[in-house]
């Protein structure tokens, strides 16, 4: 029987913490690390809330993306609609929910988990999870009449999955959570299972524990 290929949790002795930053949505924390040799080696990192995503799938097989500016990698990135997990313990199926609907003014009947992943855990702990949402339609209302002047400088497009596909394959697309999110979705509707395979919409998070 091979090894299960399976992330665990694990927690090395911590000498000490310093929190040298604190900014309005994250901060960087300094820790002091024992290593396994007994070593003592430093690691700084950022302390994120964390991420909800939304790949919206509409009956086409187009899926949603917004085009915004990021100032500290200089360019404007096509990306699924995304948020902070601002409120703590809130569950992310309403922040997703909420996400969907002030950037791209969007409703969707059917809901599921299309991944869980740790953006860049070598320096943040950033968890981030995607949904899958179809049955998408507009919602009520004014566009970005309860949103801000970042909001509203979004595009917002709706566009093929295997086009987003070979944008991911030729280097075009670099967003991290929309590459994950094109990327599962595709090896899911390949799967034989299909999109049932995917875990429901209140399914726990193990990296943000929420309260369904």
């Amino acid at each position: 029987m091979g090894i299960a290929i399976k992330d665990t949790s694990e927690t090395w002795e911590t000498l000490s913490t310093s929190r040298p930053f604190q900014g309005a949505k994250t901060a960087v924390d300094s820790d002091e690390v024992r290593m396994p040799d007994g070593s003592v080696a430093r690691r700084d990192y950022q302390v994120h809330p964390g991420s909800v995503c939304v790949l919206a799938l509409d009956e086409d097989g187009r899926v949603l993306v917004v085009r915004q500016y990021r100032h500290p990698v200089r360019r404007r990135l096509w990306e699924l609609p995304a948020g902070l997990l601002d409120v703590p313990g809130e569950n992310p199926l309403h922040a997703a929910q909420r996400e969907l609907y002030e950037e791209a003014h969007v409703k969707a009947g059917d809901w599921r988990v299309l991944a869980d992943f740790f953006a860049s855990p070598g320096g943040s702990d950033e968890a981030i999870r995607v949904f899958l949402a179809r049955d998408v339609a507009d919602a009520d209302g004014d566009r970005y009449a309860e949103t801000d002047s970042e909001e509203a400088d979004m595009q917002v497009e709706w566009v093929a999955r295997e086009e987003l596909l070979r944008g991911i394959l030729a280097g075009e697309l670099g967003n991290a959570a929309l590459v994950t999110g094109v990327l599962a979705l595709t090896a899911a509707l390949g799967s034989e299972a299909g999109l049932a395979a995917l875990r429901p919409a209140d399914a726990p998070w193990a990296a943000r524990p929420y309260e369904a």
